[in-house]
């Protein structure tokens, strides 16, 4: 199986895998050229100094937990962490109200990605832990700098839940649907093929729940209410993509039954052993190549 090789630096990764695999074809994005699916393959960010140490918190943090949930994600699943200080940006009082009650984790990181989630899995961001509820929320960054389309992040957020079920098999999945941002039409067009997509593919699933939420942060013209975003809250902002203090609410209060149910017929929360992961352990990690991608694990 290939396997690329990352260089330091996540821009100059993404530039050598978009000159090797991804010729952009005129007046459209970017496509694969081959099978490699780059939206599906590992790809880590630890020559990220804040990201490396994030990281690392992440594993000390569920090595002593026993969650009932986990908020797997990127930015949108970190700012539950923020506590303002403007009130639009005072998230943590949701959090806690929404799911102090279930010991929760946020592994949200900033700017990630399918493949970064999907790196994370497999270095032991989710070992030994066994939260009765895991709900993910990814894809929008595929959208962003990466230009993955539906084509590929759809089979990326596929593959993220393939690997949740091999390492939590008794965890119920929620998947949100990928939320409604203002960056251009072609990401807007994109968000809806990969909800669709979603949609279609889990419908009838056992073991997952999707549910696109995105209707709560749409204004009365159908598109994103600039006043349920970070970014509508600063002057001449054009780009809406973080919900705000009350979008989060809003999503939250959305899935609340959805999360009620799954959490009375989730199995009930403890700790697994901290088996090694494809032959690394939690401790290998400090010590890996800087971003180095690792071979696509086997489907579930």
């Amino acid at each position: 199986m290939f396997t690329p090789l990352i260089p330091r630096g996540r821009r100059a990764a993404l530039r050598m895998l978009a000159c090797m695999l991804l010729p952009v074809l005129p007046g459209g994005p970017a496509v694969a050229r081959d099978a490699v699916d780059l939206a599906a393959t590992p790809i880590g960010r630890m020559d990220l100094p804040w990201w490396r140490k994030r990281f690392e918190a992440s594993l000390r943090q569920a090595r002593r937990s026993e969650p009932e949930l986990v908020w797997l994600g990127d930015s949108i699943t970190q700012n539950w962490e923020r506590s303002g200080p403007q009130p639009w940006a005072d998230c943590q009082p949701v959090w806690q109200r929404e799911y102090g009650r279930y010991r929760p984790l946020n592994f949200g990181f900033i700017g990630d990605t399918t493949a970064s989630v999907l790196w994370r899995l497999d270095h032991g961001q989710v070992q030994g832990v066994a939260p009765r509820v895991l709900i993910l929320l990814i894809g929008a960054n595929n959208l962003g700098r990466p230009h993955w389309g539906a084509q590929l992040t759809q089979p990326g957020i596929a593959a993220v839940i393939d690997r949740l079920h091999q390492l939590l098999p008794q965890t119920r999945v929620l998947v949100l649907g990928v939320l409604p941002s203002k960056r251009s039409d072609w990401i807007s067009a994109e968000t809806a093929r990969i909800n669709a997509a979603l949609a279609q593919r889990y419908a009838h699933s056992q073991r997952v729940t999707f549910e696109d939420v995105g209707h709560v942060l749409l204004g009365p013209d159908g598109q994103p209410d600039p006043a349920l975003y970070m970014e509508g809250h600063a002057p001449n902002q054009t780009v809406l993509l973080h919900p705000d203090a009350q979008g989060m609410e809003r999503i939250a209060r959305a899935i609340a039954p959805t999360v009620d149910r799954l959490m009375r017929h989730g199995t009930s929360p403890g700790r697994r052993p901290h088996a090694e992961i494809q032959g690394q352990s939690s401790q290998d990690c400090a010590s890996l190549h800087p971003g180095r991608a690792l071979q696509r694990g086997p489907a579930g």
